[in-house]
């Protein structure tokens, strides 16, 4: 049935929205979850790899493997009560990265401090009353790309940070009584 319908008109809820979403960082400021009103999110896509096979004068494609693509978030850096930039650095620091000094062991990123440090994270789509319709989880995520913005005297607009976060595969819980992908399923292997 179509949204637009006398019966969905008399239901209770609307149709999913593009500006009613939040994002949950549980691995920041001292463990406690921390939620983001970003600016702008991507959310969790893939493509499927295909392996052809030519037979006479034809071609035949088969599905290969699932692979997954990075999402790229957009924050404002508010200052208080989050410092996003000193969060993203603390982020990068914690997962290994050091500035060469002679007096501290040499140490690098891993995989293992990258995901500890940024914890879980979720995208979460809200209906008209604030509460979840769609939840995206990125498993294993960790900061790819990281860009601090850009300052001009020519412009009024807010400081943007932009995130680009790789993850091994992504779950989606929907509430509306839809199929949902990845729960407990890990597709990279």
């Amino acid at each position: 049935m179509a949204f637009w319908s006398d019966t969905y008109n008399n239901s209770s809820k609307d149709p999913k929205r593009g500006f009613k979403f939040k994002i949950l960082f549980s691995g920041m400021v001292g463990g406690e979850p921390l939620v983001w009103w970003a600016k702008k999110v991507s959310k969790p896509s893939f493509d499927v790899t295909e392996s052809k096979h030519s037979f006479s004068d034809k071609e035949y494609y088969f599905p290969g493997r699932l692979q997954w693509q990075t999402v790229s978030m957009t924050l404002i850096d508010p200052v208080s009560p989050i410092d996003v930039v000193g969060q993203t650095n603390k982020l990068i620091t914690d997962a290994g990265y050091k500035i060469n000094d002679p007096n501290q062991p040499l140490e690098t990123m891993s995989k293992g401090r990258s995901v500890a440090s940024l914890g879980d994270v979720q995208i979460i789509q809200l209906d008209s009353a604030g509460v979840a319709v769609e939840t995206w989880t990125l498993n294993n995520p960790f900061i790819k790309n990281v860009k601090y913005g850009e300052l001009s005297y020519e412009s009024d607009d807010l400081v943007e940070i932009e995130l680009e976060l790789r993850y091994d595969w992504a779950s989606c819980d929907t509430t509306t009584g839809g199929a949902s992908i990845g729960a407990g399923t890990n597709f990279t292997r």
